[in-house]
């Protein structure tokens, strides 16, 4: 008798800090579920720059090594915990915010288990769930955005800036974006910018030329180091959201600055907003449904195999990829 081979899971792991070459494609065992979770077999993974940090070091990492990366993407139900309800083996689910995606099979709490409809593909879910929620957050609670207000997007051909550009000129924004290069700048119009200005140009002067003088209504700030410039570009009473320092860590804001100009410093963060199974369902119904309506237009991400898993991350890394980079088991 011919004994039957164990078939392991497979999964992108690390042992040390380093570069992309510490991630190599190993055999693991298959995660068990407790009660009120869900196994899902993975058939698109999200690669986001928080992968990055984490290989690096950047973030703090519970337990011991290996390590698996990952927190998007989306896949189908293979096994349903006793307590779990609505949700069913076959199922087609996404997440964004579940540790260890990085592999072909992954416990997902379901609380974090977020629907699939039929039209949206795994790659498109594992595109724009992180991003297009945050956007999400950002353009309706942030600074909620009216009919006719101007707004500056930093990094408007960056991922979630690509989605931020489609929501604020579906709620009737007007979108001034910037970017660092004219390659980035054409995806920026591509997607609905009105302006594009480049990062090496006197932007802060040109916004205001567009502006006739006033500067913005609102500005979404995801670099960091130009926080102050934002601030000359926004309008007095105007409104500066900080939710991401991608080109390091701002200077300090004087307070009588704001006190003198009336100006509004808020903060923005994804997981003070998803505290709940209801919210992110509802909050990515939205976003499906802007999908499906073709409101919102998603570019054709970039793929990798997993186990080419370091190769992605050297191109995210370069910062030349536009759009989104996906893993496949």
């Amino acid at each position: 008798m011919v004994e039957k081979e164990v078939v392991k899971l497979k999964a992108l792991v690390f042992e040390t800090f380093g570069g992309p070459e510490v991630l190599h494609y190993k055999e693991m065992a298959d995660p068990s579920i407790n009660d009120d979770e869900i196994l899902v077999r993975m058939m698109a993974i999200g690669l986001n720059f928080a992968d990055v940090y984490r290989r690096k070091g950047n973030y703090h990492l519970a337990g011991k090594p290996p390590y698996i990366l990952g927190y998007e993407g989306a896949g189908i139900v293979e096994q349903v915990g006793a307590n779990v309800t609505n949700i069913k083996v076959g199922d087609r689910i996404a997440f964004a915010d579940v540790p260890f995606a990085n592999a072909e099979l992954v416990a997902v709490p379901m609380e974090k288990a977020i629907p699939l409809p039929v039209e949206i593909s795994f790659e498109t879910a594992s595109s724009v769930l992180l991003q297009g929620l945050t956007a999400h957050y950002l353009t309706k609670d942030s600074y909620e955005i009216k009919p006719g207000d101007s707004v500056l997007i930093h990094a408007a051909a960056g991922g979630v800036g690509q989605i931020l550009v489609q929501i604020v000129k579906l709620l009737g924004g007007q979108v001034i974006g910037l970017t660092s290069s004219k390659e980035k700048a054409d995806a920026a119009y591509s997607a609905g910018a009105d302006y594009v200005f480049l990062y090496e140009e006197p932007w802060c002067e040109k916004v205001k030329d567009v502006t006739n003088g006033r500067g913005v209504d609102v500005v979404y700030e995801s670099v960091g180091s130009t926080l102050a410039e934002s601030f000359q570009a926004t309008r007095i009473g105007g409104t500066v959201v900080f939710y991401g320092m991608a080109g390091g860590d701002p200077d300090p804001v004087d307070p009588r600055m704001l006190m003198d100009t009336s100006k509004t410093l808020t903060g923005g963060d994804l997981w003070n907003v998803l505290t709940s199974r209801e919210e992110r369902i509802s909050r990515s119904k939205q976003l499906f449904d802007w999908i499906i309506d073709e409101k919102i237009k998603m570019a054709d991400p970039i793929t990798f195999p997993l186990k080419d898993g370091a190769e992605a991350h050297r191109l995210l890394e370069s910062r030349k990829s536009i759009g989104k980079i996906l893993l496949i088991p």
